[in-house]
């Protein structure tokens, strides 16, 4: 009896060291994306992002100086494209919102209207994020109109989270078009220092959640936000985080399936 156990012992340990294929436990890729808003006005760091070697996505302003040669410049380069949507604020200059901003005082007629000529007006856009918008990101029937619109052109909705009550997620939700939130601003404070220190805070965030999402700007101080944000790339890449397009943030083959740039004259 006992010579018999000796020797099933051993084929029973050789039998347990072969886990299966669904029992290996691969670890998950970490991913985050850089937005950078403010595309198509202010040319600070515009280069520096559309030519580095950054996978960014650049949220264009639409109706400005430069809004269509920006959006065809980034796509020229592979960099993906949004629509920077300007949008009321609670407090802040109404310069800052620059041409056709979306306001309380609009119809939802006139929303769909500034938004159907935005996406005319920024090719190859494949989603949407809002400029500053604190007010009328907490107007249902403004949202509303803007995710009809979004869910007709098959564009998906990054919010700002300029405000606690956007009403972004809940009637995204409602009508089945794909949303994500921000989870870092990079630049609220003009310093590269700062802006390397909320890189850190998004690859923490990442490395917490799987994913994450940083917000900056071109323009005035776009300069200061791509030196801040290519500084901060060796601490990214030792950690093993890795930079992509937003849209590879959403789940499955939704990109391949749902998102689809207009191009223009189509």
């Amino acid at each position: 009896m006992k010579k018999f156990i000796y020797m099933l012992i051993p084929f029973m340990v050789f039998t347990f060291q072969q886990p299966t294929s669904a029992e290996k436990n691969e670890p998950k890729e970490l991913r985050a994306a850089i937005i950078i808003d403010d595309f198509g006005g202010g040319t600070g760091g515009v280069r520096d992002f559309l030519e580095g070697e950054i996978p960014i996505t650049a949220a264009v302003m639409p109706f400005a100086e430069h809004s269509t040669e920006h959006a065809e410049w980034a796509h020229k380069y592979g960099i993906e494209v949004m629509i920077h949507l300007s949008m009321e604020p609670k407090r802040g200059k109404r310069s800052w919102l620059g041409p056709r901003p979306i306001t309380n005082d609009l119809s939802p007629a006139e929303v769909r209207q500034i938004v159907e000529d935005a996406i005319k007006d920024v090719p190859y856009a494949v989603g949407i994020n809002n400029h500053m918008g604190s007010l009328a990101v907490e107007n249902k029937e403004i949202v509303r109109a803007i995710v009809e619109v979004a869910k007709e052109r098959r564009l998906f909705i990054i919010d700002s989270a300029t405000s606690p009550n956007t009403k972004f997620p809940e009637i995204a939700k409602e009508l089945g078009v794909p949303i994500l939130k921000r989870d870092v601003f990079l630049d609220d404070i003009s310093s590269s220092a700062h802006v390397r220190k909320q890189m850190i805070r998004l690859a923490k965030v990442t490395e917490i959640k799987g994913t994450g999402i940083a917000i900056g700007h071109v323009g005035i101080t776009g300069k200061v936000c791509s030196i801040g944000v290519f500084q901060a790339m060796d601490e990214f890449n030792k950690r093993n985080i890795k930079i992509v397009p937003v849209s590879k943030l959403f789940s499955g083959k939704l990109p391949e399936k749902y998102f689809i740039p207009y191009k223009k004259g189509s």
